[in-house]
């Protein structure tokens, strides 16, 4: 998302859904707002997807299976890198062009349905705090992150 007014203002979300029949799906994000100081990077790196993936691993316990589509950080070779040396980790990629297969979009659709629509932000800030907000929502009421994969056509299975 962008905010209006200065270039280099962008706030990127990334975000895990997670599944498990039985059990309470969580959702895992972590914001990042371009403060124009980093090394010229506007997005989320391969390092800050690592970092993702170990907070969500500790925070979950079990193995994960990663299905991600192909953005081209998702495929960064530190990234495979890491991938390869747990085993915890395992990883399927979507195919190209496929966003109505990845069940995160309908919480990207939720937030712009909802949280993030009809208001005029009038910092960053604001717009990071209705961010939060909002994924705070979805994160308290399992049954929305539940109902991204039937969007999708996909199945959970034990």
């Amino acid at each position: 998302m962008r905010v209006r007014g200065r270039s280099r203002r962008r706030i990127s979300i990334a975000a895990l859904t997670c599944y498990k029949p039985g059990e309470r799906s969580p959702l895992i994000y972590r914001p990042r707002r371009d403060d124009g100081n980093r090394d010229g990077r506007k997005s989320f790196s391969w390092r800050d997807y690592r970092d993702l993936l170990i907070a969500a691993h500790t925070q979950l316990g079990d193995p994960i299976v990663l299905v991600w589509d192909i953005l081209n950080v998702h495929k960064a070779a530190g990234l495979r890198e890491f991938a390869a040396t747990r085993d915890w980790l395992t990883i399927y990629y979507l195919p190209p062009y496929a966003p109505d297969l990845n069940p995160v979009e309908g919480i990207w659709s939720l937030l712009r349905r909802g949280w993030l629509s009809s208001v005029a932000y009038t910092t960053p800030e604001h717009l990071m705090q209705r961010i939060r907000r909002g994924l705070r929502h979805v994160q308290y009421r399992s049954h929305l992150i539940d109902g991204c994969p039937a969007e999708t056509g996909l199945i959970i299975n034990p």
